[in-house]
């Protein structure tokens, strides 16, 4: 059982029978009154963001999230396929929404956690760092940081994202799968 101040971000917790991953918590107490931990929580079954507000006198249960390594294949048609790290003919799909927003900096070839909550499958755990070359840039101009010098770039996996102006095509960059953004350059 987790006290209310023991729920921060990238903690699991059941609430109402079902998983939830914490994304934020902030803890505050305001003048005469007890603290309270304002969390934000993603619902693990349905990909649902709720807020919810943990109190002195409330305690919650931690979820047992189970994670083993698989291999991820292709995308095609909205699924995203992968296999077993050991046995690459036990093969298996999800669709993109249960993939979530970190899917489209999956990589062919790379290994992802996959996570199971009672014996179904609630999700998926990239590395928190990916590198990723870049396909498409359109040229930085000198002098363009009206915009605060960012300009839009599309790598191998078809996602795009905001990098510095020095950003060129067929660069290899590294990004935050957890923001989705631009780190460094490799």
């Amino acid at each position: 059982m987790l006290e209310y101040n023991e729920i921060t971000p990238r903690k699991y917790i059941v609430l109402d029978g079902e998983p939830f991953e914490v994304l934020s918590s902030h803890v505050f107490r305001m003048q005469q009154r007890k603290p309270q931990n304002v969390t934000k929580l993603r619902n693990l079954m349905s990909g649902k963001v709720k807020e919810r507000t943990f109190h002195v006198a409330d305690k919650v249960e931690e979820a047992e999230i189970d994670s083993r390594e698989i291999k991820y294949l292709y995308n095609n048609r909205g699924e995203y396929w992968f296999c077993e790290v050991d046995n690459p003919g036990k093969r298996f799909s999800f669709k993109s929404e249960a993939a979530g927003e970190q899917g489209k900096f999956l990589k062919p070839d790379s290994l992802v956690g996959l996570l199971t909550f009672n014996g179904k499958f609630v999700g998926l755990k990239l590395p928190i760092k990916a590198e990723l070359k870049v396909t498409e840039a359109p040229p930085g101009v000198k002098g363009d940081t009206a915009k605060g010098g960012m300009k839009s770039v599309k790598v191998e996996t078809g996602a795009t994202l905001n990098t510095p102006l020095f950003i060129n095509e067929g660069d290899i960059i590294r990004i935050n799968t957890e923001t989705g953004e631009y780190v460094e350059r490799v």
